[in-house]
């Protein structure tokens, strides 16, 4: 009879931690198109992303580098004040959205551009997204707008 519990209580540990496994594995599965890794210029020109990886990139956008192109397509680039990285953008633009101030994109890095998906810019006049103030402070850049 102990014998018949000590197997029942083996079995149940066993499905335990399969299903845990499983569980984990899942979860994973399920995130690894929905994480997306924040990259300045700098990073992305010393460490080039692999090819098709989604990532978020963000900065500056560099005075006088937009070009608006045919139909929804933008041209510009994006700078932390170390390096700079050429972007390319097909939709509409938020109304925010102008040189000499911060933005973040989503999409991949072909050839030498970032091709962006998603384009996100400030809010307010003193709004900047925290991964792009972290980014000009790193490289001496930033000035903080309550400093004026």
């Amino acid at each position: 009879m102990k014998s018949l519990k000590k197997q029942r209580r083996i079995q149940m540990i066993v499905v335990a931690v399969v299903a845990l496994f499983l569980a984990t594995g899942l979860i994973g599965y399920g995130m690894k198109d929905g994480i997306n890794l924040f990259r300045a210029p700098s990073q992305v020109m010393a460490e080039p992303p692999a090819e098709g990886e989604v990532f978020r990139l963000g900065g500056l956008v560099e005075e006088g580098s937009l070009v608006r192109g045919q139909g929804e397509t933008v041209r510009f680039a994006v700078t932390d004040g170390g390096a700079t990285v050429p972007v390319i953008f097909t939709g509409v633009l938020p109304d925010l959205f102008e040189e000499n101030q911060g933005m973040i994109g989503t999409g991949v890095y072909v050839d030498g551009v970032f091709e962006a998906s998603e384009i996100l810019a400030k809010h307010d006049e003193n709004y900047m997204p925290a991964e792009v103030v972290d980014a000009l402070k790193e490289q001496g850049v930033y000035q903080d707008p309550d400093d004026s």
